[in-house]
């Protein structure tokens, strides 16, 4: 299919838009339609999905990409499905008013528009490892906020866990399940000769009669069974199979999860090795991991959304969308690293956990002020922020009173602890003493600090002055957005599985969160929580 951007936008002589009455024309006006079609369609840039078509123009055109990333936020922004999107496009003016569409003779979306949309856009992050939809819904989120007059000067971010579509099973389940799949493969494509005593795995009330109509104590029995066709299906099948998927789901599944013991395979123990969040925990969705956080169990992925904010309200200018092992460290040094060094001076505040010494240091090499609400992990005494050290970190140079250390050296270990001796006089004599936490000798008093300590210290400092106080009370909004999220646009209940899927359907939710933002705000029913800082 050839790729032709959508310049026939023209109003015809039948256009649909024409024929209504002043009343209708004035409630299409006041509409969000209107506030679509004037600033999001032409904000949606085309050209960088011309990747996904051929460059043959002798073959059929695609259909407007515009009109589809367009359908795509308005099916996010009333939470309807594909069918009712297209449905609405045909019946609804001002679906066709939105996506300028109100000339065409016949609408051009059809059934299956969106989904091969999709499609392609699925295949080429999985071939390219280039998600062409994040870069649109970042470019339109830009652009919005240009619409807004909100400055990227001062942006807030946070992350939020996502649940992934499918069931919590138990080892023995998903090593049934596993098994299951390949067998219904293999019978489906006519190997049954391979299935020997193994037919019951393809009948739909085999997994019911095995796990919930048996009794408890018939479980190891049932585990062993299930172990022993396993290893059936992998000694029949050799390497023939290869490239099948569910053969590699079922391997799998079995180097996690299993271990051979003289001859016999069995379920791997607790520090045997291998046994991490990152396991499958359902071969319907091989790309979910497991996570544990506040004592509530993921299984599923995560994902990060940074939002920049002034006195207008605020945009989500980035987001990020990954496997829920996935640090919220690693998410600030990605979007440190995609958004490069800023122009101008900005200001970038996060929750502990982004905070990290090597962070803040990529951040100030950026022109980003890092501004974290809070500080995890040990405490230190703030008195270490006064210890001068030196530019490599591993000497003291000076105390907090002003006195040199008879001797300074760093830990042989690597643990980055430097230890510093001083005049037994001097530190028994100090009004620091107690809050340097100094260890008296016999002839010298000794001292262990860290530069990573220190830098703690002085991050703590700076956080109780009053600036600090009200940088830190701008990230409070932020916590708006998972449940925006989750409770309007569904995103725990996306009805796709696998992280590329599961990304492009979150992408759609945060580009329809900025539309109804901006809608918002052309409407003037925008109420913003105000912060002095923000009017800096």
């Amino acid at each position: 299919m050839a790729f032709r951007t959508n310049t026939s936008q023209q109003l015809s002589f039948c256009d649909s838009a024409s024929g209504l009455t002043a009343r209708e024309q004035k409630a299409l006006e006041n509409s969000w339609a209107k506030i679509f079609a004037d600033d999001i369609f032409p904000a949606i840039d085309e050209e960088r999905f011309r990747v996904l078509y051929s460059e043959r123009t002798q073959s059929k055109f695609n259909t407007p990409v515009n009109i589809c990333v367009g359908a795509l936020i308005i099916k996010e922004l009333f939470q309807v499905s594909d069918d009712d999107i297209v449905e609405s496009l045909m019946l609804d003016v001002r679906y066709q008013y939105a996506l300028h569409t109100t000339s065409y003779e016949e609408q051009p979306l059809s059934d299956k528009s969106l989904s091969r949309f999709r499609k392609r856009c699925y295949d080429y992050e999985a071939a390219y490892n280039v998600d062409l939809l994040h870069d649109c819904v970042t470019d339109l989120g830009s652009k919005i906020a240009k619409m807004m007059k909100v400055s990227p000067r001062i942006r807030r971010m946070d992350s939020m866990m996502i649940e992934a579509n499918i069931k919590k099973l138990s080892r023995a389940e998903l090593l049934y399940t596993c098994v299951s799949k390949f067998v219904i493969f293999l019978h489906k494509n006519g190997q049954d000769a391979l299935l020997a005593g193994m037919e019951h795995y393809y009948d739909p009330n085999d997994f019911n009669r095995i796990f919930y109509y048996n009794d408890s104590s018939k479980t190891d029995g049932c585990l062993a069974d299930i172990l022993k066709d396993a290893d059936k299906l992998l000694d029949v099948c050799g390497q023939d199979f290869d490239d099948v998927t569910e053969y590699q789901l079922l391997v799998r599944c079995l180097s996690e999860q299993t271990v051979v013991e003289g001859a016999v395979r069995r379920l791997k123990e607790k520090g045997e090795g291998s046994m991490d969040s990152s396991m499958m925990q359902n071969p319907s969705d091989p790309d979910a991991t497991f996570r544990k956080k506040a004592g509530k169990e993921y299984r599923g992925y995560v994902a990060n959304v940074e939002e920049s904010v002034s006195e207008n309200g605020s945009v989500v200018t980035d987001y990020q969308f990954e496997q829920n092992t996935y640090s919220d460290s690693q998410f600030l040094k990605d979007s440190l690293e995609r958004n490069g060094y800023q122009e101008e001076a900005s200001i970038l505040v996060t929750d502990g956990a982004y905070f990290g010494e090597d962070n803040q240091k990529q951040a100030e090499e950026q022109n980003v002020r890092l501004v974290p609400t809070a500080i995890t992990g040990t405490e230190v005494p703030d008195i270490y922020a006064d210890f001068k050290l030196n530019a490599a970190g591993d000497r003291v140079l000076e105390c907090p009173a002003g006195y040199a250390p008879r001797s300074s050296c760093c830990s042989a270990n690597g643990n980055g602890h430097i230890y510093a001796s001083f005049s037994r006089e001097q530190c028994l004599n100090c009004p620091h003493r107690e809050e340097c936490r100094v260890k008296v000798h016999k002839k010298v008093c000794s001292v262990t600090i860290s530069a990573k300590g220190q830098f703690r210290a002085q991050v703590k400092r700076e956080m109780k002055t009053e600036e600090y106080k009200q940088l830190a009370r701008i990230r409070n909004g932020v916590e708006t957005i998972p449940s925006i999220l989750r409770r309007i646009y569904q995103a725990d209940r996306m009805p796709v599985r696998g992280c590329i899927p599961g990304r492009f359907f979150f992408g759609c939710k945060v580009a329809a969160l900025n539309v109804r933002k901006l809608i918002t705000f052309r409407k003037g029913r925008g109420h913003y929580a105000q912060n002095p800082i923000l009017a800096i």
